[in-house]
């Protein structure tokens, strides 16, 4: 691994220029999601298993959370090219797995590819920690937000061709939900292929945790460092509540008779939220800290839990695209607080997977047995929990990000 450069007080264009490869691979990455797993529920209940809708986002979730440590260790120890264009690679062969699952009927298959992919999630997933790097302080929320905004291109391009992708699904005989994995495999190649061309402008600096005995701690030994406690609460409860419903409520929409393309502008509306306001999320929480990330992102995760549960497709519209800003709030504070400890900013990560693969399971079984609005009114209530975060933040109140 190159050794990590002195971090200079502003960053030369031409710096940030090093970044566009990275921004790409990721925009080209969430457009991979878009056209793949966001859709998977729909896939299961092809294949004859309604009641199991949440499975295959449950094994992406519990995937990423095996991975996440693992490509934290070796973005550590190797470099973030390495394990990015890693991750990316795993995640194109998943992708082209998951397609020939579906396309098949081979349910087995396709849920081998379902986990592939979620490992590879746990790996590029981590990419916004290389752009947070890359800047001084207190400019870290901007690198993510801006992260985040070439993200909401990738979906937007993947949702607007969604009548190419339904054309292709009649080439190749399928679905267009089947026929979006391997589209997303192909993304993913491109992104990988793009780690060739991007160098980091420096590299992550294992840190000093306290009671561990290795570079990576485990989960114990992270949650002892101060401040990881409360950062975690706060990103696993966004990862959880946002992967949760934005798994099932395409499958809620389905139900309801949308169409292939009215379910790709739901979900636009979703990325939208998502990551389309980077660009005033990242300077706001610059500037004022993430106690108010963390306080906005519980009210809108709770806006959008309970207006899930309303009749008619215009308030599943409002509430992804509030779902998608809510969690925008709390992940770009989470993540940016956990800037300062890349040693555990992996096994943290599992930690968000762990409870969006018990989400998204747990759902499909409640919907099953007690309906949507059960699972949304249970929802609101966990998307309070970031609130106990910012209280913890605001602690020690400081601006630049640095979690208590």
């Amino acid at each position: 691994m190159s050794k990590a450069a002195p971090a200079p007080q502003q960053i030369s264009r031409i710096e940030l220029g090093r970044l566009v490869p990275l921004y790409a691979a990721q925009a080209l990455a969430t457009g991979a999601t878009t056209v793949s797993t966001i859709l998977a529920s729909i896939i299961m209940g092809t294949l004859g298993f309604g009641s199991l809708s949440g499975l295959p986002s449950t094994l992406i979730s519990v995937s990423a959370a095996l991975s996440a440590g693992f490509f934290g260790a070796l973005m550590l120890r190797s470099g973030r090219r390495l394990g990015l264009g890693l991750a990316f690679a795993l995640g194109t062969l998943g992708a082209v797995l998951g397609f020939f699952g579906g396309k098949l009927g081979l349910t087995p298959l396709f849920l081998v590819g379902a986990s592939m992919m979620g490992a590879a999630q746990g790996g590029y997933q981590q990419a916004r920690y290389a752009a947070a790097e890359s800047v001084p302080d207190n400019r870290r929320g901007t690198a993510l937000g801006a992260l985040m905004l070439m993200s909401v291109l990738g979906s937007f391009l993947m949702t607007g061709f969604s009548h190419p992708i339904e054309r292709l699904a009649v080439t190749f005989g399928t679905t267009p939900e089947i026929v979006g994995w391997l589209v997303g495999g192909s993304l993913l190649g491109v992104a990988a292929l793009l780690m060739l061309f991007w160098t980091p402008v420096r590299e992550p600096v294992a840190a000093t945790v306290a009671g561990a005995t290795r570079k990576t701690p485990s989960f114990s030994e992270a949650f002892r460092v101060p401040g990881v406690r409360s950062t975690a609460l706060a990103l696993a409860t966004a990862q959880g509540l946002m992967v949760t419903l934005m798994s099932l409520t395409p499958l809620r929409a389905h139900n309801m008779g949308m169409d292939h393309t009215s379910i790709a502008a739901l979900i636009s509306g979703h990325i939208l939220g998502m990551f389309g306001f980077g660009w005033l999320t990242g300077p706001l929480i610059d500037r004022l800290g993430v106690r108010v990330g963390y306080v906005g992102g519980a009210v809108l995760l709770c806006a959008a839990a309970l207006t899930a549960a309303q009749p008619g497709t215009g308030a599943l519209g409002l509430s992804m695209f509030l779902l998608g800003l809510g969690w925008n709030l709390a992940f770009v504070s989470g993540s940016k607080a956990l800037t300062h400890f890349p040693a555990v900013q992996g096994v943290t990560d599992g930690l968000g997977y762990i409870t969006a693969g018990a989400g998204t399971l747990l759902g499909g079984f409640l919907i099953a047995r007690s309906g949507f609005p059960t699972l949304a009114y249970t929802c609101a209530v966990l998307a309070l929990l970031p609130l106990f975060s910012a209280w913890r933040a605001g602690k020690s109140a400081a601006p630049s990000g640095k979690p208590a």
